[in-house]
């Protein structure tokens, strides 16, 4: 956990981590103010403590947000859970987002330009910028195979054709996960997300079994933005597609939910591996 004597803001997106975050800084004492993106944080993601200093904002609302959490003497930021991407028909701006759009330029092109952006930005405004690794570490994945299943030889083959096609989906800043049956990448993640990654793969499946979800951290992404995360969620959807693992990208990866996710891989007989690419990339 961070300095209990600097005051935490948390920019919480969608998913559950946001909500594990306040129970664990309630639990720890620790002093935060929440600015909930609309759209994107859990509806009831304040229904339990509804005296927390909070705001809900657009996307679009920078301004607004960045004010709040002056007015509330906000020291160090985490920003946590998944943005769904916008439309500019959909922001709506403030003046503050509209500069900070026209600053940034082409850079908004491509996820991480634009969240390492939006760091520069708070981090302008005499706010320190940390990652959730920093201020929960027991969310990092850790090396090695952490289920009753262990990925066979053709699994192996899968797993590195997958690190490769992820490391440069990555490098590219296009996505961070690829699904990978039979050495064949059966495709890679764009905007849509994780999730519709694993369910449009389902269709291109090879007659046989195989089938693995790889997720790295970009290249050259900062570790204090957007990890690449599993979940229960995501044991569930890839077991509904056929797959057969997931493999994440070890300490610069996210578990949510540890146990209920490995014991959810164990009841469908399905691997999950904390991968070093390295490992993979020789």
């Amino acid at each position: 956990m961070t300095d209990k004597k600097r005051k935490l803001g948390i920019i919480a997106g969608g998913g559950s981590i946001p909500k594990m975050l306040i129970e664990e800084c309630i639990r720890q004492n620790q002093d935060f103010a929440v600015m909930a993106i609309e759209g994107n944080a859990e509806k009831d993601l304040l229904s339990q403590h509804k005296n927390i200093s909070h705001k809900w904002i657009r996307i679009g609302q920078a301004g607004s947000g960045f004010k709040f959490f002056k007015d509330e003497q906000v020291e160090d930021v985490v920003m946590i859970g998944t943005i769904k991407r916008p439309s500019i028909f959909d922001i709506v701006p403030d003046l503050r987002t509209t500069a900070f759009f026209a600053k940034v330029g082409a850079k908004a092109l491509g996820d991480d330009g634009l969240l390492r952006a939006v760091v520069d930005e708070i981090e302008k405004d005499g706010m320190k910028v940390k990652g959730i690794h920093e201020v929960m570490p027991s969310l990092l994945i850790k090396e090695g195979v952490l289920t009753k299943k262990t990925p066979s030889k053709e699994h192996m083959v899968d797993i590195k054709r997958g690190v490769e096609a992820a490391f440069e989906l990555g490098r590219l800043d296009i996505g961070q996960a690829v699904v990978v049956q039979h050495g064949l990448v059966l495709g890679v993640e764009g905007i849509e997300g994780t999730d519709e990654l694993i369910k449009r793969c389902k269709d291109y499946r090879r007659k046989g079994g195989g089938g693995v979800l790889v997720k790295l951290r970009k290249p050259q992404q900062d570790m204090r933005i957007d990890l690449p995360t599993i979940g229960p969620k995501s044991v569930e959807r890839a077991h509904e597609s056929g797959l057969e693992g997931i493999v994440v990208h070890a300490g610069n990866g996210l578990i949510v939910d540890e146990k209920e996710t490995i014991a959810l891989a164990d009841k469908y007989k399905m691997f999950i591996v904390g991968a070093t690419p390295n490992d993979y990339l020789k």
